[in-house]
C-alpha cells in the first residue's frame, strides 16, 4: 500500500485564497503580506488594484471618513437585458463586493486637511459610470464647492455603463459641469487615476484636474489599443495607454507610487487651497506667496519690467 503523506504534491496549484501570482515578475505573494504592502508586488513593484475600503483606510485619517448618500442604487429604466437582466447583474455586484454601486463619496481629512472624497472600485461591475456614479461625483463636486476645501476623486473605471445607454453618456456633462463650477470658484481639484481609467471617466471628469496624478502602469485612456490604432489606420507605440507615457506627453502630471500618495497629497493640499484662503495668507504674509515668507517668486518679472523702464 503506498504511504500517504499530509504534503501538497509539487507541480500542485497554490490555494487562491492564500496566493496570488504577479502578472509582471510571476513571484508567488503571499496575500496576507500583499494586503500589508497595499497590494503591491514587493520584488517588481505591479500595483494590484485596491478595493475602496482599503484605498479610503490608507488615504485618509484614520476615523476621519463620513460617507454621504450611501442609500443611492442603480434602477433599471430601460429594462435592459443582455444574457441575464439588468438588475440581476447589479444584484450580483452588491453579493460579491458588498457595495450599492461603484463608486463612494464623503468626506474626511488628510494630514488634518479637509477634503471631499469620491473613490471608484473596480470591482463593481468593472467600475463603469451609471446615473449613481455619475450622481456621486457631482454631489462631491457640489459639496466641496458650497464647503470651499478641495475635491479628490480616484477613478478605476471601463467606462460608461452601457446597461443605462444614454443615461450613462449624460453623466459626462454633468460631471464635467460641476468641475467647471469648482474651477471658476477657485476651488482645488486633485484627480488620481488608477489602473484602468478608461472610456467615459478619462473622457470627462478624470482628466480634468488642476493636478492630474496616476499610478505606476497604470492603463489610461478613451478606446481600446485596436480600436485607437484602427481609427487612425497607423501603428501605435507600445505602452501608449501607460501613466508613463502620458507623462511624457503632458496628459498626467505626475506619476506616484501608491505608498507615497498620502503625503504627495498632502503636499499638494497645501499648495492648492480655495481662492480666498490664499488671499487672506498672502496678505498675512505680507503680499508674498503663503508658505515662503513673503517672497513672490514671480517678482522678479515686475523688478525686471521697471529696470527697462528706467534704462529708457
Amino acid at each position: 500500500m503506498p504511504i500517504k503523506l499530509p504534503f501538497r504534491p509539487r507541480g500542485g496549484e497554490f490555494p487562491p485564497d492564500l496566493w496570488t501570482r504577479c502578472p509582471s515578475c510571476g513571484d508567488m505573494l503571499y496575500n496576507k503580506q500583499l494586503e500589508k504592502n497595499l497590494r503591491v508586488c514587493p520584488k517588481c513593484g505591479h500595483h494590484f488594484r485596491l478595493r475602496v475600503d482599503a484605498r479610503l483606510a490608507h488615504l485618509l485619517d484614520e476615523g476621519s471618513f463620513e460617507e454621504r448618500d450611501a442609500d443611492l442604487e442603480s434602477v433599471d429604466p430601460l429594462a435592459f437585458v443582455d444574457q441575464k437582466p439588468y438588475p440581476e447583474r447589479l444584484a450580483a455586484a452588491k453579493v460579491t463586493t458588498g457595495l450599492r454601486d461603484a463608486a463612494l463619496w464623503g468626506t474626511g481629512r488628510i494630514a488634518g486637511q479637509r477634503v471631499a472624497l469620491c473613490v471608484m472600485d473596480f470591482a463593481f461591475m468593472g467600475g463603469s459610470m451609471g446615473s449613481v456614479v455619475g450622481e456621486k461625483v457631482t454631489r462631491a463636486a457640489e459639496h466641496a464647492l458650497d464647503e470651499r476645501i478641495p475635491l479628490i476623486v480616484v477613478s478605476a473605471s471601463g467606462g460608461a455603463r452601457m446597461q443605462e445607454g444614454t443615461l450613462a453618456l449624460m453623466q459626462l456633462a454633468k460631471t464635467c459641469a460641476a468641475i467647471a463650477r469648482l474651477a471658476e470658484e477657485g476651488v482645488p481639484y486633485v484627480s488620481v487615476m488608477t489602473d484602468p481609467t478608461t472610456g467615459g471617466v478619462f473622457a470627462s471628469y478624470a482628466a480634468l484636474g488642476d493636478v492630474n496624478l496616476a499610478e505606476p502602469n497604470a492603463l489610461i485612456g478613451f478606446a481600446g489599443a485596436r480600436v485607437a490604432a484602427g481609427t487612425i489606420a497607423e501603428s501605435l507605440p507600445p505602452g501608449f495607454q501607460r501613466a508613463e507615457f502620458l507623462l511624457e506627453h503632458g496628459f498626467v502630471d505626475q506619476v506616484v507610487p501608491r505608498h507615497e500618495l498620502r503625503d504627495r497629497l498632502a503636499l499638494l493640499l497645501g499648495y492648492l487651497r480655495p481662492a480666498e484662503e490664499r488671499v487672506g495668507a498672502r496678505a498675512a504674509a505680507g503680499d508674498g506667496v503663503s508658505g515662503l515668507g513673503g517672497f513672490n517668486p514671480l517678482g522678479f518679472l515686475a523688478g525686471g519690467g521697471e529696470r527697462e523702464t528706467g534704462r529708457g
